[in-house]
């Protein structure tokens, strides 16, 4: 019997053993609201290919030429009367910022800032500040409403969601001559500010509440946590010594906080997860121990350092912190670390990083719970320094996204999946491709590619009023290689792709995808033309909007494709070496003038490979039929174009199935198979504080997919009994006297009852993921913001939108 006490205490023991999660930062996500401009000086892969056949009846119109044309001299009248010029103040510096506020509004505002280097408290640095009400065809300066005051660069221009119409601007002010910062606020698209004095020094960007206008938060310099309700006329401290925080569904506001009211950063693994639902006025402890946090629209995440000297597990909640559970992932040591791709409400993208500075790691894809993963890809290409990845979300179609691979012999492959990471396959090349290798596929440079390729300006656009629409810079061969790349544009998801574009170009989507347009990138940064393509990139016309060359600093157009403006930014240099701020902006209002009827569309069914079978197009257990403009329609879908689809249900395959935990899928089978290593027929893991028992055949439906009836799987999950679990545990103490008791009372039981208790060996022990985030601001030099779990940012954490490119859970 001693011996059975001896066993089932080391037992216990082990259930507390965790493995340290090394959290990196995210890859960096576009920011299309606002954009900063700087003045530049002139200066093994286990995928294998799969072909895909297309039958012609499906594409909207044969190609009609793959050129370009210089626009004709009518094309050159009507464009150069809707050309127009704007020259910013020459003092206005180094840099600008662009922000749209409003959708459709047709109001921007532009901050130009001039800062003197090394200069102390701004001396002799200025800002400007100015309105356009025509999309940038225009600027009035209104510094004079903000009372010439100077702006804060870091902070910039902090633009409300959506069709808020509402700014802040937050003034340079001293902090030891003032007991508090300045901030300008309006709610009429700045025609008119209001000077708000702060009780405070603002320690970070104002987060906007994504639904109720007025409500406001953030942090002090001083690291306490500030609430308006009213738009910021008046503040509420709620709490000091907070560390991060995020607005929660509601009035509810997430933030960690240290007990002991210290803000040292070595004491983090004793955060408090801390939620308000009042604005203050009660707190409610969610998770203790925790090292840091992250929320998006579905998952809240938690790193909690369970005991010291002991790596650190990451816990995932769906019902606002009332209940945790383990992510169910392979163990990593502490050179590893996890990284959330992207996240939506049906499912998580996680990366496993794999033993050792490899730069590659593990893809795995969760249920709707956050908790359950799948292996997804192999080999998955990871800048675990600087937390970039080329993993991109076409968001225009439902369950499409491309990423890269590294092979054995160290090259970078492209691989894309249909169905949310259940298959990956090469990327088809464009007809006609000759390859002097065995293998010839397209591959796409993504935001890490551009981090590796100094010459490739842009990484892949797509939205989600363009449906089926990509384009991007590629490079057919057997990988990518460091050239000029070339752009390349697909109609049809990534299916097939044609070589659009010679040489690198800034590229941009109007009018819902009725209009594309391109600016070269030429290795002296001068442009003086531009190209547009009313046929989603087959033909190119040549339009020169200039009459002589400028710098180069960016191409800017009202984030969602609606609009049919777009402007070409930069500056020029005089004989003295002074520096002018420039903008052309291009309306195609006049040379597009038919709006589109019904006979410009066609109906185009997606993912359609084989028209012969009856499931052809069935992606996610479901059919899409969209009404799509026809390439040879030169017309305009206009502000109010909505996308027309129509929906049908597929019988399930195994295709829409993902492999359960404990199975895998084999190379070239839909099959799956046990893990070697699980040899019990029932698996048990922790979830929300429940010991789970899980049967299953081995499948589970991919988070998102609309199949009915057809291929069924068993798969239930049952209550077993409680699982205390070390995330909720108050102290290392307290834990450790929960497991003596426990303990305890369990070897009582078996000893009264003279038999021995077979103890399973718990699945959820060791296996964890880490949460991380960050938001770009586009800059035209500094590509990447580094703000992950284990580098608490002062930056807000906004939600993960599926339908659009402005914010990415990373």
């Amino acid at each position: 019997m001693a011996h059975t006490v001896l066993v089932l205490t080391v037992l216990c023991l082990q259930i507390f053993v965790t493995f340290q999660s090394l959290v990196r930062e995210p890859s960096p996500a576009l920011d299309q609201r606002t954009r900063t401009f700087t003045k530049r000086q002139v200066r093994s892969a286990s995928v294998k290919p799969a072909r895909y056949s297309r039958d012609v009846s499906n594409h909207r119109d044969v190609p009609l030429c793959i050129t370009s044309v210089t626009v004709t001299s009518e094309e050159y009248a009507k464009l150069q009367s809707n050309t127009h010029y704007f020259a910013f103040t020459t003092d206005d510096g180094t840099s600008i910022t662009l922000a749209w506020i409003g959708d459709g509004t047709g109001i921007i505002l532009a901050l130009t800032m001039y800062s003197i280097p090394f200069s102390i408290w701004n001396f002799g640095s200025s800002s400007r500040l100015y309105r356009s009400e025509d999309y940038g065809k225009t600027f009035i300066e209104i510094s004079s409403t903000i009372r010439n005051s100077f702006i804060r660069k870091d902070l910039g221009i902090m633009a409300g969601p959506g069709n808020s119409k509402r700014v802040i601007l937050a003034a340079d002010i001293s902090e030891g001559t003032e007991k508090g910062g300045k901030i300008y606020t309006s709610v009429d698209a700045a025609e008119d500010f209001t000077a708000i004095d702060l009780p405070f020094h603002l320690g970070m960007k104002i987060i906007f509440h994504p639904t109720n206008e007025n409500y406001l938060l953030t942090k002090s310099i001083d690291s306490s946590l500030w609430v308006s309700q009213d738009f910021g006329m008046n503040w509420k401290r709620i709490h000091e010594s907070v560390y991060t925080v995020s607005w929660g569904p509601g009035n509810v506001i997430f933030f960690a906080t240290h007990p002991n009211g210290t803000v040292d950063i070595n004491g983090r693994g004793e955060l408090h997860l801390k939620r308000t639902e009042d604005f203050g006025k009660t707190f409610h402890i969610v998770l203790y121990n925790v090292y840091n946090f992250g929320h998006s629209e579905h998952f809240l995440f938690a790193s909690v350092v369970t005991d010291r000297g002991h790596p650190r597990k990451v816990f995932v909640s769906t019902d606002e912190g009332d209940t945790w559970g383990e992510a169910q992932l392979p163990p990593v040591t502490h050179d590893q670390f996890y990284s959330v791709l992207a996240s939506d409400e049906e499912m998580i993208f996680m990366h496993v990083d794999e033993p050792g500075d490899n730069g590659f790691g593990t893809m795995y894809t969760s249920g709707d719970t956050g908790v359950l993963y799948s292996k997804s890809l192999e080999n998955h290409w990871f800048d675990d320094k600087r937390g970039v990845s080329d993993f991109t979300n076409i968001t225009s179609l439902r369950g499409v996204y491309i990423t890269n691979i590294l092979t054995k012999d160290g090259s970078i492959q492209s691989v894309i999946t249909y169905d949310a990471g259940g298959k990956w396959s090469s990327l088809n090349p464009p007809s006609g491709s000759s390859c002097n290798t065995d293998e010839c596929n397209l591959h796409i440079y993504g935001e890490y590619s551009m981090l590796q390729f100094p010459n490739v300006p842009m990484p892949p656009l797509t939205d989600v009023n363009a449906v089926g629409i990509i384009i991007a810079h590629g490079y057919v061969g057997n990988a990518i290689a460091n050239v000029n790349p070339d752009v390349y544009v697909s109609d049809d998801g990534g299916y097939t792709w044609i070589k659009s574009l010679e040489g690198p170009h800034h590229y941009a989507i109007l009018d819902s995808g009725g209009l594309i347009v391109a600016v070269e990138a030429s290795s002296d940064k001068t442009v003086h033309t531009l190209k547009f393509s009313t046929d989603e990139g087959q033909c190119w016309t040549v339009y020169p909007f200039a009459n002589t060359s400028f710098m180069f600093s960016g191409l800017a157009s009202e984030p969602g494709t609606k609009s049919m403006n777009v402007s070409i930014w930069g500056y020029t240099v005089a004989e003295d070496s002074s520096t002018t701020w420039v903008t052309y902006t291009v309306d195609f209002k006049e040379l597009l003038t038919k709006e589109c009827d019904d006979s410009d569309y066609v109906t185009w069914l997606a993912h359609s490979t084989n028209t012969e079978r009856d499931t052809d197009g069935c992606i996610l257990g479901y059919k899409e039929n969209f009404q799509r403009l026809k390439k040879s329609s030169v017309c305009i879908n206009g502000r109010d174009y909505v996308i027309d689809k129509v929906g049908q249900a597929c019988k399930c395959t195994k295709s829409d199935y993902l492999c359960d935990f404990g199975y895998y899928r084999q190379e070239n089978s839909t099959d799956c198979v046990r893990e070697p290593d699980l040899k019990a027929d029932d698996i048990e893991f922790c979830l929300q504080g429940n010991e789970e028992t899980l049967k299953t055949d081995g499948y589970r439906k991919i988070p998102g997919d609309k199949c009915e009836e057809g291929f069924v799987p068993s798969r239930k999950e049952y209550f077993k009994a409680l699982c205390k679990s070390t995330a909720s545990d108050k102290s290392y103490d307290s834990a450790t006297t929960a497991m003596i008791i426990i303990c305890t009372l369990l070897m009582t039981v078996i000893m009264i009852l003279g038999f021995v208790m077979i103890l399973r060996k718990y699945i959820c022990g060791n296996r964890t993921f880490v949460y991380r985030y960050s938001a770009l601001q586009q800059n035209a030099d500094d590509r990447c913001i580094t703000d992950g779990l284990d580098n608490v940012s002062a930056e807000p954490r906004g939600p993960y939108h599926d339908d659009s490119d402005e914010d990415l859970i990373e």
